[in-house]
């Protein structure tokens, strides 16, 4: 038999190692962590090798690192490499990533007898006994991986959503209309709620309409896809592109589909060209094909609602058109505090609120990056450590153009009025 070699994962390993993870399995008992986990992991470039024969991946193990714990994902290995000591071999140079990568802890959930037991314990892993292992239903099914590494599709963390700071009234409307009932179907169901499966998120850039699509994929467990119009007009035109795209989006189980600066395919058609009213077309077809099966969600983001076509906002297409705005005070307030603790410093949250009205948060953002990298720079120049003052920020505000113009503000105002749909 050739000889084999461990190296580190690299992007082109992907489909062979998704490959072998069908191959590898040794019981009919689902895996603890799931495909999409793996490849989630594999896409991140969390610690992982892979062991090669005469060209041919024969073997992989795969590792997550959260905090100081380590999980190992999944140990893969060709039915034909079985018990010629390739799993340690892995589980050794995986482990070592590991440490390297500040994990003090190294542990594995594996069912019995499955690929991987005998290389953990040949290791020095110990079972535990006496746990109970939890967990909810998977978002996405071993066939559905495929597809979901040919859309790009990416699995934002669950915490993403307790890290939305500010907004607070925008992040209430959200769970409450999105989240809660699409977390919660049968109980939906008893109180003749049906959950959405279309909503419009509209307002000024820079305001989170793509931050909170992703929180609500989070808080769910839903792979996270988002369709590029752009790209798809490049490959064999736009219409046919939205067509086939939804096809191949409606293989899965689960998914959060978003579409950002959607007015762009989904314009007023008495204005557009023919090519661009047929764009429109073809989308409202696919939307409705798209409503027809549960476990999914489309987000279409834009940042003025009044240019898109009427018959897009049409009830029956979309069950929820909600406005997200600039933060109001409180909610500036809350996205100062955030930052401003990062750093250690006492800044008046509340003067930084103030000054910084029609700032979106990813404009609180840029300057509180500003401000920490002026007192970086600084530390670094003169070896002293300094806290930036309320002043500081006060300086770079005024140093910041606010995204959201005061007529902005007013449009958004409007549209909120005559467009939103809660």
């Amino acid at each position: 038999m050739a000889v084999w070699h461990v190296r580190d994962f690299t992007p082109d390993d992907l489909e062979a190692v998704v490959r072998l993870d069908a191959e590898s399995a040794t019981t009919d008992l689902p895996a603890v962590f799931r495909l999409s986990d793996v490849v989630a992991a594999l896409q991140a470039r969390g610690p992982s090798v892979v062991a090669v024969a005469d060209g041919h991946l024969v073997g992989a193990a795969v590792g997550r690192v959260d905090g100081d714990r380590a999980w190992v994902l999944r140990i893969s290995l060709h039915p034909a490499w079985r018990n010629l000591g390739m799993g340690t071999a892995l589980l050794s140079a995986l482990e070592h990533r590991l440490r390297d990568a500040g994990a003090r802890i190294v542990a594995a959930l594996l069912p019995d007898e499955e690929t991987g037991a005998t290389a953990l314990a040949n290791s020095g892993f110990r079972p535990r006994r006496g746990l109970t292992y939890f967990e909810k239903s998977e978002a996405v099914s071993a066939q559905g991986t495929a597809v979901l590494t040919m859309l790009g599709a990416v699995m934002p963390e669950a915490r993403l959503w307790e890290r939305l700071r500010g907004m607070a009234d925008e992040k209430r409307l959200i769970e409450r209309r999105l989240v809660l009932p699409l977390a919660n179907p049968e109980l939906a169901d008893a109180h003749g709620v049906e959950p959405p499966r279309a909503v419009v998120l509209f307002g000024p850039p820079g305001t989170g309409k793509s931050t909170f699509a992703k929180g609500v994929a989070g808080r769910l467990g839903w792979p996270f896809v988002e369709l590029f119009p752009s790209r798809l007009a490049s490959e064999d035109g736009l219409a046919s592109g939205i067509s086939r795209r939804f096809e191949e989006v409606a293989q899965l189980d689960h998914v959060l589909l978003f579409i950002d600066e959607v007015e762009e395919v989904a314009g007023t058609r008495s204005l557009a060209a023919p090519a661009s009213v047929g764009v429109v077309n073809e989308l409202l077809k696919s939307i409705v094909r798209f409503r027809d099966r549960e476990g999914r969600l489309l987000v279409c983001a834009t940042n003025s609602v009044a240019a898109l076509d009427p018959a897009f906002l049409r009830h029956g297409r979309f069950d929820y058109v909600l406005p997200v705005g600039p933060p109001d005070p409180r909610a500036r307030d809350a996205l100062w505090a955030g930052y401003t603790a990062k750093t250690g410093t006492t800044a008046d949250t509340a003067v930084l609120a103030e000054a910084s009205e029609g700032y979106t948060p990813a404009d609180i953002r840029q300057v509180a990056l500003a401000v920490a990298q002026s007192a970086f720079e600084h530390t670094l120049d003169t070896g002293e450590r300094i806290q930036p003052s309320t002043q500081d920020y006060l300086d770079a505000i005024r140093r910041t153009r606010p995204t959201v113009s005061e007529e902005m503000a007013r449009e958004f105002a409007d549209q909120a009025i005559h467009y939103g749909r809660v």
